[in-house]
């Protein structure tokens, strides 16, 4: 399983921490560290669209009225701390997106 995401977001941490407790094997991919590549971004954005671009982030609310206006693949690439967190890729290839109550009760 793979978790997408920042090693320093605090949701992430707990989808971590909740994940490996309920006894899965899951690798933290820092986004920051290790950029999303075209395929994978595409990829995401087909399976969430708009929804990958977290607009209430301090990243977002930072970017000009003309940035904001870019296409979300284009943003996504250029900060990377945009996307909304986690992605996660379970065993089966099924992404979920963010921690609700619905992807704990399907992944944990």
């Amino acid at each position: 399983m793979e978790l997408y995401g920042l090693k320093t977001c605090d949701t992430c941490r707990k989808a971590l921490k909740s994940l490996e407790g309920a006894g899965q094997s899951v690798r933290l991919v820092d986004v920051r560290a290790e950029p999303l590549g075209a395929d994978q971004l595409a990829e995401f954005l087909g399976a969430f669209g708009d929804a990958l671009v977290n607009t209430r982030s301090t990243t977002w609310r930072g970017l000009s009225e003309e940035e904001r206006k870019g296409a979300p693949a284009d943003l996504l690439a250029a900060y990377p701390a945009l996307m909304k967190r986690p992605v996660i890729r379970a065993e089966d290839g099924t992404l979920y997106l963010g921690w609700g109550k619905e992807v704990q009760a399907a992944l944990a």
